[in-house]
C-alpha cells in the first residue's frame, strides 16, 4: 500500500507541523514532511526544490491560499508542478482556506469570477484532488472537474460549545445574515439550540447601515456562526445589537480567522465574550496575544481525512461527531 506523503507551503507551517504529529500518531510511526526548499528570488519570483524521491508516490500539498494569496497561491501550483514532473503517482491540495472563494459569482456587470479562474489554475497545475474547508459558497466545488472534498467546522464546533457551556437550554444560534441561515442551522441541530437571524442592510461593501434581529433572544447566550471574519466590523456591530436587544452573552464561532485591519483591536473592544476560529490561517502574534480570541485545532480532522483519502475510505465520515469526537479528546483532555 501507497503511504500518503506530505509537503508543506510557507502559508500555514504550524498547521503543516500538527498534522503530521497527528499522523504519526494514527500510524505509530514519525511522519513528516517531505524535505524541500521554496524560497522566493531577489524580484520575489518563487523557486521550489523537492530534495526527497517522490516517483509514485501519494502527495498532499497543505496550503491555505490566504495573505498574500497571490504568493501563497503561486507556491501551490508551483509545488504541484515539481511534483508532477518529478513523477508522483497522485497530487492532491489540502487548502484549509480557499482564497478568491467570495468572487464566486458576477455581482454587476464587467467583473470576474475569480474563484472559478483560481480553479481553473489548481487542475491545470496537475492536482487531481482538492481537500479544503468551509468553502464560502458551496457550489465552488462545481468549479473544478476534479473531487473536490468540503469539509466542515460544525461538528467540531460543536464539540467545542458541547465542552464550554454547561447547559444548552439558554443557548441561540446566531446567523450573522440570511445567506448564513444554513450554516446556522447545522450547528444549532447538532447542539439542540435554537437559531435566530440577525438582517442587514449595507449602503456599501463593507459597510453596514442597519440590523435587525429576527427572533427573540432575551436572555440568551448567543452564538454567532459564519465562515470568514475579515475586519470584524460586521460582526461586532451584530454583537451590539444583540446585547441592545437583551442577550446576555455574545460568543462567535467563525471557520477562517482572516482577521485584517483593525480586526483584532475592534474584537477586544467590543461586547464580545469571545471569538472561537480555527487554524485554517496561520495565526499572528496579534491574534494568539488576544485574549478574547481562542483557535481550535484543524490538525486532528485533516489528519484523518489525508488517511482516508489515501486509503480510499469515506472522508464524510467526518462529517459527524461521532467520529470527531475520539480524534479530539487529547486536545479537550489538554486544556
Amino acid at each position: 500500500m501507497i503511504e500518503p506523503k506530505l509537503i508543506a507551503g510557507n502559508a500555514n507551517k504550524a498547521l503543516s507541523i500538527d498534522i503530521a504529529k497527528r499522523m504519526s500518531l494514527h500510524k505509530g510511526k514519525t511522519v513528516k514532511p517531505v524535505e524541500a526548499r521554496i524560497e522566493r528570488f531577489n524580484d520575489q519570483e518563487i523557486f521550489v526544490e523537492v530534495f526527497e524521491n517522490v516517483r509514485s508516490e501519494d502527495m498532499f500539498i497543505i496550503q491555505s491560499t490566504s495573505n498574500p494569496a497571490n504568493d501563497n497561491l503561486m507556491e501551490l501550483l508551483i509545488i504541484a508542478d515539481a511534483l508532477r514532473r518529478s513523477s508522483a503517482a497522485r497530487i492532491t491540495a489540502v487548502i484549509p482556506y480557499f482564497g478568491y472563494a467570495r468572487q464566486d459569482r458576477r455581482t454587476k456587470a464587467r467583473t470576474p469570477i475569480s474563484a472559478k479562474l483560481v480553479a481553473n489554475l489548481i487542475v491545470e497545475a496537475g492536482i487531481e484532488r482538492v481537500l479544503t474547508m468551509d468553502l464560502h459558497a458551496t457550489q465552488i466545488q462545481g468549479f473544478f472537474d476534479i473531487p473536490v472534498d468540503n469539509l466542515y467546522a460544525a461538528p467540531v464546533f460543536a464539540l467545542d460549545v458541547k465542552h464550554y457551556f454547561d447547559k444548552m437550554d439558554d443557548v441561540m444560534v446566531i446567523s450573522p445574515d440570511v445567506g448564513g441561515v444554513g450554516r446556522a442551522r447545522e450547528l444549532a441541530k447538532r447542539i439542540g439550540a435554537d437559531m435566530a437571524i440577525v438582517d442587514k442592510r449595507r449602503n456599501a461593501p463593507g459597510e453596514v447601515s442597519e440590523m435587525t434581529v429576527i427572533g427573540d433572544v432575551s436572555g440568551r447566550k448567543c452564538i454567532i456562526v459564519d465562515d470568514i471574519i475579515d475586519t470584524a466590523g460586521t460582526l461586532c456591530k451584530a454583537a451590539d445589537t444583540l446585547i441592545e436587544k437583551g442577550a446576555s452573552e455574545v460568543h462567535a464561532y467563525i471557520t477562517h480567522g482572516v482577521l485584517s485591519g483593525p480586526a483584532v483591536e475592534r474584537i477586544m473592544s467590543s461586547n464580545l465574550k469571545q471569538l472561537v476560529i480555527t487554524d485554517s490561517i496561520e495565526l499572528t502574534p496579534e491574534v494568539t496575544a488576544c485574549e478574547k480570541i481562542r483557535a481550535v485545532p484543524l490538525a486532528p480532522m485533516l489528519a484523518q481525512a489525508i488517511l482516508n483519502t489515501a486509503n480510499g475510505t469515506s472522508v464524510s465520515s467526518l462529517f459527524a461527531e461521532d467520529s470527531l469526537g475520539p480524534l479530539y479528546d487529547r486536545f479537550y483532555n489538554t486544556l
